[in-house]
């Protein structure tokens, strides 16, 4: 049975050595408040590495994780030798319960780093960060040897070693801890001519007992000048490599989930293993004062469950709730989070504690301000187009299609293949973001209400907090109350209007009040969640770090019964389990009722787990997915044996699943759905085919014809299908077994329905230029499946299911 806890860990760090070859000044072991490091074993013992495995595979089966990362650490992870570090990824691996992945890591300086290394981390699959704090003046500002020597040329070679063809797939990318006196133009040249993956750009550790430096010379607020700079450089070359800091701030301020603990409100879930078996929390509260990361556990006489259950990790998990006053209140506060929770300890309070703003209080509002300002949405498409006066980003009626040139040529050519990187996909959000304003603004004018109380502060709103009220009409429900309307369905009314500014007036928190007619005794706020109060007028007022809301009897309530459902997956994205909106019933099924705590639990392991099979069979759709998937929405299941699933028009972001019996099932099906959310944003901005075009066409595997839209739409969807099961099939090559041969069997048909669908499409007569240019990579995409060898076996199943399906 799963323990109740606030939330399962799946991140750790396990210290390998607690010494250094370095004597980096800014070091938060060694140079700050705490001290426990004298008192350490330098090398973790082995009965210590085999019980934190065994802790770690006994939470991760009872919270059905799909996958832990474990990131090796130090001091410096390479002093305690190959051999030890081989038997700790083994013993790490071997205790994990069957479809729980392991992501290892290790964090080094670099310094020690060889082909012997590198071929040991080939064969154990860990994954290599390095530190680097830029180009040489920059690196040995603060990383030296004991004697002052330069770590500089070391580190070079290291990062030039896992460079190489055989070991670029180690490279996890780079750290670098900023100092405002290194130039930051130097220092991003410096790292972005290694050709890193990654790289993460730290604040150096501070608190308000011990401030960092503020050079008078470089203004008040030096390190949101320092991000900037590196931000518009990075954003200039094309984002030639992930950086968690600027893509985190470019989420939050669209509603999404952040991708560090340093920023947004996602919770921790994080803990710290050191070389005496010991449990702390997070390595960087060392820089508070002596003692502050100790737990009192250690992992011969506590449980994970125990650890996650600890007032200092339950801190770090509870969100706005947890923040100081001044946060709640903050307008950047989403995306802020109050900063690292380390940066925010302060002494002179009766005692010492975390209830502030983080000491970088005014470089990470500059720093968000900064981006939000900067008329990019996180993909280079323009915010929203030009608006009416007092509507919402709406389109003048002489304006050009939508947001016309949102997609490169480049970019479209992406999706045709069927696949999209995050920036394109976010592309196509931002155009159906202006798609949804648009909308709206339609709807409203149709209404007749004039200029009303909610559509006047949805339209204040969206001059004053703009990312609240791109966060709540970037929910994917959001317009279809729009689109009921303008269908003519007036039996849809002006309610769920009031509930997006209220919505939106909860998140940008600024005092601001709207009425909202309550229906069937719930308040349901869009993103947000819902709240029990009686039928009427409730009045709805987002205040500073919360809402309250004066129902029809004159009660006022300040807590939501039902806070949104949020999943947390690997690599730190977040997906919503919609259960709750009442505009959510626009897929082609009917959806299932708001989920028991135990159906969220199969829900929330059987999400993790899909994703993590996606991450690994459909590595270039995950990436897109991630990118726009915002919302699952339960579906009721449909008869026995079949799945049901539904990608709705109108609901750009949301998929719903009625939850299948596999995870494998599950990935497949987001997949699949993901394609037809992708297509229809596709069509939003160009026209594929001639809409006039009257002719019914059969698709491969439907008895019944269908206009040519509902061609195009399931052969796109069905080259993620034709993927997936192609993927599996060369996993399962040269095995025996009932699962080997059903993938080969569902490879053969789907390949060929595929490929027969794109060629029926591209003889339609019915493609525009574009669109026969869509077809062309559909077939680019299907074409080196075809060519895949298969059991003669395999091709006759999948000739019997043809014509059975064909009535043959």
């Amino acid at each position: 049975m799963t323990t109740s806890i606030p939330l399962p860990l799946t991140q750790f760090v396990v210290k390998i050595h607690s010494r250094c070859d370095l004597a980096c000044d800014h070091c938060y072991v060694y140079e700050h408040a705490d001290s426990s490091w004298r008192s350490r074993p330098k090398v973790i013992a082995d009965g210590i590495l085999a019980k934190a495995a065994e802790r770690i595979g006994e939470h991760a089966a009872a919270h059905r994780l799909p996958a832990v990362r474990v990131v090796l650490h130090g001091g410096e992870p390479l002093l305690a030798g190959p051999d030890r570090l081989r038997r700790a990824a083994e013993a790490l691996r071997a205790a994990l319960p069957p479809g729980c992945a392991l992501d290892l890591r290790i964090h080094t300086n670099g310094v020690l780093l060889n082909r012997d290394f590198c071929a040991l981390f080939a064969e154990q699959e860990i994954k290599v960060g390095i530190s680097l704090d830029g180009d040489k003046a920059a690196n040995d500002r603060h990383r030296r040897f004991a004697d002052g020597r330069s770590s500089h040329p070391q580190v070079l070679r290291a990062v030039a070693l896992l460079n190489e063809p055989g070991y670029r797939h180690l490279f996890a990318g780079l750290l670098c801890t900023m100092d405002v006196r290194n130039d930051p133009v130097a220092v991003y040249r410096a790292l972005a001519e290694l050709r890193p993956p990654a790289v993460d750009f730290l604040l150096p550790h501070a608190t308000w007992d011990e401030p960092p430096g503020r050079p008078a010379e470089l203004g008040a607020t030096p390190y949101a000048d320092w991000l900037l700079t590196v931000h518009g450089l990075w954003d200039a070359d094309g984002r030639p490599f992930a950086v968690r800091t600027f893509e985190s701030v470019h989420r939050t301020l669209r509603g999404f989930s952040s991708l560090t603990e340093s920023l947004g409100l996602e919770p921790s879930d994080l803990a710290v293993l050191e070389t005496d078996g010991t449990f702390e929390q997070a390595d960087s509260l060392k820089t508070a004062y002596d003692g502050a990361p100790a737990t009192g556990m250690n992992v011969f006489a506590h449980s994970l469950d125990d650890l996650a259950r600890h007032p200092g990790i339950a801190a770090r998990q509870s969100g706005l709730t947890g923040l100081s006053e001044t946060c709640r209140a903050c307008s950047v506060v989403r995306s802020c989070g109050g900063g690292l929770y380390a940066h925010r300890y302060r002494s002179d309070d009766g005692g010492g504690s975390f209830d502030h703003p983080s000491v970088y209080c005014g470089d990470l509002m500059t720093f968000i301000k900064g981006i939000a300002g900067s008329g990019s949405s996180g993909d280079g498409v323009p915010a929203q187009p030009a608006g009416v006066p007092g509507v919402p980003g709406a389109p003048s009626p002489e304006a050009e299609p939508l947001l016309p040139g949102a997609l490169a040529p480049s970019q479209l050519d992406e999706l045709a293949r069927g696949y999209g990187s995050a920036e394109t996909v976010a592309a196509l959000g931002r155009s159906q973001l202006a798609l949804t304003r648009a909308m709206l603004a339609a709807a409203w004018d149709a209404s007749g209400q004039g200029r009303a109380e909610a559509w006047t502060l949805l339209a204040e709103l969206d001059t004053a907090a703009p990312a609240a009220v791109d966060a709540v009409l970037g929910h994917p429900y959001a317009r279809a109350w729009a689109a009921r309307r303008l269908a003519g369905d007036l039996q849809a009314g002006l309610g769920p209007l009031a509930a997006l500014a209220a919505a939106a007036a909860v998140r940008a928190g600024r005092g601001d009040a709207v009425a909202v007619p309550v229906r069937g005794g719930w308040l349901h706020l869009p993103t947000l969640g819902r709240i029990a109060v009686p039928d009427g007028e409730a009045v709805v007022t987002g205040r500073a770090g919360g809402l309250a809301v004066r129902a029809s009897d004159g009660t006022v309530r300040t807590e939501l019964d039902e806070p949104l459902r949020r999943v947390r997956l690997a690599g730190g994205w977040t997906v919503a389990l919609e259960d709750a909106d009442p505009l959510r019933d626009c897929h082609d099924h009917p959806v299932a009722d708001h989920l028991s705590e135990s159906e969220l639990l199969d829900w929330t392991g059987a999400l993790r787990e899909a994703w993590e099979l996606l991450g690994r069979d459909l590595p270039g759709y995950a990436e897109g997915i991630r990118a726009g998937l915002t919302t699952v929405t339960p579906l009721r299941p449909g008869p026995t044996g079949r799945d049901v699933s539904s990608a709705a028009r109108q609901a750009y972001g949301a998929v719903g699943i009625a939850r299948p019996a596999t995870a494998p099932t599950l990935a497949l099906l987001l997949a699949h759905e993901f394609q037809h959310v992708k297509l229809g944003a596709v069509l939003d901005l160009t026209d594929l085919y001639d809409r006039a075009d009257p002719t019914l066409y059969f698709a491969p595997w439907r008895p019944d014809p269908r206009p040519l839209e509902g061609l195009l739409q399931g052969t796109y969807a069905h080259l993620a299908v034709t993927e997936y099961w192609g993927t599996r099939t060369l996993a399962y090559d040269g095995l025996p077994g009932t699962a080997a041969d059903r993938a080969r069997e569902q490879f053969a048909l789907w390949r060929r329905y595929t490929a027969e669908a794109v060629e029926r499409l591209a003889t339609s007569g019915a493609l525009t230029g574009t669109g026969l240019r869509f077809a062309d990579g559909m077939r680019a995409t299907v074409a080196p499946w075809l060519d895949l060898s298969l059991p003669a076996a395999a091709e006759q199943a999948a000739d019997r299911v043809r014509r059975e399906r064909a009535g043959v």
